[in-house]
């Protein structure tokens, strides 16, 4: 099989999907590290690659003794942030290779929260236990089954609750995965949502990302019995010059990299 044999756009079901990221992230968790550590933080809340901090941005309303999910924690530094403004944050991720790094930060940083292994599909959790949950582009990408995940979070979260995430911005997907002047040719269909797959030598998913348009998040959302409170969009900064993935100046300043998605659980 050759490289580009290795990529493809179709269906992958949830248990092919599960297996791939996880692998995936296992095997990727050092270098991802390694390369976005130090933007990311070891204590802080980092949004999006537009560098968008929920310092300055509090999307998730005050948080002082509030218990917070963080779905898809990664290295856990969302969480770690959240703690040291007085929350309660448990942090979940499906990869072990990435909670392997999140405790190496409980203990580099002196900021300890606790941490499980778990799917966002079946949160191990009771009804609503949480006052907010948040991620910052883990899990709902990576999810075939995206409206369950959503349903998820609505049962563990309490009335009047908040979910805030945030993913790769859906227009994205009709461009190439490229931040130079590539990646300004608009070459795929917005409305194909089939999946963007990389497979290993034997044909196997290896890696699997979603896609969702803006209206499928939105309907996703309501079915599960979310209000929508805000869809944020960060402009690229001035002074950014950084690059993550597709993500660079050129591309940030003429369209949106990144979808904010801020909902709330009814209190009535």
């Amino acid at each position: 099989m050759n490289d580009d044999d290795r990529v493809t756009r179709r269906r992958v079901g949830d248990a092919e999907a599960r297996t791939a990221n996880r692998r995936w992230w296992d095997a990727d968790a050092d270098a991802y590290q390694a390369e976005h550590g130090d933007f990311l933080g070891d204590v802080d809340f980092v949004w999006c690659p537009e560098g968008l901090r929920e310092a300055d941005a509090r999307l998730l309303g005050d948080v002082s003794g509030r218990r917070v999910l963080e779905v898809g924690c990664g290295a856990a530094s969302c969480s770690r942030w959240l703690a040291a403004q007085g929350a309660r944050p448990v942090a979940v991720d499906l990869s072990a290779g990435m909670l392997r790094h999140a405790t190496q930060a409980n203990t580099r940083s002196g900021v300890r929260v606790p941490l499980a292994q778990a799917d966002a599909l079946a949160l191990p959790f009771a009804d609503q236990s949480f006052d907010i949950a948040c991620t910052a582009f883990g899990a709902v990408p990576f999810v075939e089954d995206s409206a369950a995940l959503m349903g998820q979070v609505h049962r563990v979260l309490r009335p009047g609750g908040r979910w805030v995430f945030s993913v790769t911005h859906p227009m994205r997907w009709i461009f190439l995965d490229d931040p130079g002047e590539g990646g300004l040719t608009a070459v795929h269909s917005y409305f194909d949502t089939r999946p963007y797959v990389e497979l290993d030598e034997h044909g196997r998913a290896s890696y699997v990302e979603q896609h969702r348009t803006l209206g499928d998040r939105v309907r996703e959302l309501v079915g599960a019995g979310f209000r929508l409170l805000d869809l944020v969009e960060p402009e690229w900064p001035e002074g950014h010059e950084g690059i993550w993935g597709q993500w660079s100046p050129l591309r940030g300043r003429l369209f949106p990299g990144t979808a904010i998605f801020v909902t709330e659980k009814p209190a009535d």
